[in-house]
Parts: C-alpha cells; structure tokens; sequence
C-alpha cells in the first residue's frame, strides 16, 4: 500500500480502510485532546496552590504588621512558600508529562501515515492550554521568587 492518497481522494479503493483510517485519525485527536483536559486539571490545581499560598503569605504578612504577636512571620511565609513551591512542582510535573505525551501520539500518528494507514501526517503545534500552563509556572516561579526575596532580604 502506498503512502500517497489515490487521485479520487481516498488512501485504498476499499471503503472499510478507508473508513477505519478515519477512524484511526479521529481516535488519535480525542487522544490528544484528552490530554489537554488532563493538563487544564494539573492548571487548576497549581492556580489553587500558588494562590492560596500567595495569599496566605500577604494575608499573614499584615496581620503580622497589625499584630505581630498573633503569628510568626517566618512561620507563614514559610506555609506560604511551601503551597507554592508545591503548585509550581506540580505543573512543571504536568507539563513534562504532556510534553512527552504529545511527543509520542506525535510519533505514533507519523509511523501510521509512513505505513500509509493516515491520509496526511499532521504536525501539531502548542495548545493555549499548554501555553497557559508555561505562563502560570512563570507566574509561580515569580510569586515563590517574591517570597523568598521578602524573606531573605527584608526579615
């Protein structure tokens, strides 16, 4: 078989391969698209944790200035630290586990069109889930920066 499509469009003359090529082709697009609704969870679980702790660090910071018997500076930028250290280690888990992901339905989707069961070969690009998920590990990276920098510098 060939991996070139016939003139009148489809990969065989036989209407079961062709439609079990679609099929195939369809079947790896909600693969893919499964594991961008898997990383939006990861998002959301590192957005809860950064922004907890950024706000329990901002939270106890002025209660400490009201009150600074109430509670321990250090004690809550510690807590606050620690919440986002853990939002930013848990994306850059579900990134690299996407990453790879994409990486392998990639290369499985290029070895079926090579055997020529894939009509086209389709070379997938950044998702704004993906790219969302970048940009709130920055966001966290900075946030835990802010942290450490008031505690290190500023106690």
């Amino acid at each position: 078989m060939e991996s070139s499509p016939e003139p009148d469009g489809f990969l065989d003359r036989d209407a079961a391969v062709e439609l079990s090529s679609n099929r195939t082709s369809m079947s790896l697009e909600r693969t893919r698209m499964s594991a961008d609704r898997t990383l939006m969870s990861v998002v959301r679980t590192a957005l809860s944790l950064i922004g907890f702790g950024f706000t329990i660090n901002q939270a106890f910071r002025q209660l400490h200035h009201v009150n600074p018997a109430a509670i321990s500076d250090e004690a809550a930028r510690n807590f606050a630290l620690a919440l986002v250290l853990l939002g930013v280690l848990v994306l850059v888990m579900g990134i690299a586990s996407h990453a790879l992901f994409d990486h392998e339905i990639s290369s499985r989707r290029r070895r079926l069109h090579a055997m020529g069961l894939l009509r086209r070969e389709i070379r997938y690009h950044a998702t704004p889930t993906f790219i969302s998920a970048i940009l709130l590990l920055l966001i966290g990276l900075a946030a835990a920066g802010g942290i450490v920098f008031r505690l290190k510098f500023f106690t």
